[in-house]
């Protein structure tokens, strides 16, 4: 989400969205998901906020053994490799990634 006074991105925090260019707060922002990268001192935002909105995928959940998950897309590694393919359970919200 972008900030509606300057436009730059918006950054979770403590639950909220927060500009970090002008300190705007929304107070429209839901609890996003978040995992926190191995190697990494910092968490990265990954399926954002689970509305319902995000598309599923027939995949088996190795936790609980339920057959949907949402998935989602995102560049983790150079930009000449391949996509990593992040999906988290719809009924347990186990998260697991495929390269």
């Amino acid at each position: 989400m972008f900030c509606e006074r300057c436009k730059s991105l918006l950054f979770p925090s403590e639950g909220k969205l927060v500009c970090r260019k002008c300190g705007s707060i929304s107070e429209s922002g839901q609890k996003s998901q978040v995992i926190k990268h191995k190697g990494k001192d910092r968490a990265i935002e990954v399926l954002g906020e689970l509305s319902g909105t995000l598309p599923t995928a027939d995949a088996e959940c190795s936790r609980c053994g339920h057959n949907k998950a949402y998935w989602v897309l995102r560049q983790t590694r150079a930009a000449d490799e391949p996509e990593t393919r992040i999906f988290r359970c719809v009924k347990c919200g186990h998260s697991w990634r495929e390269y």
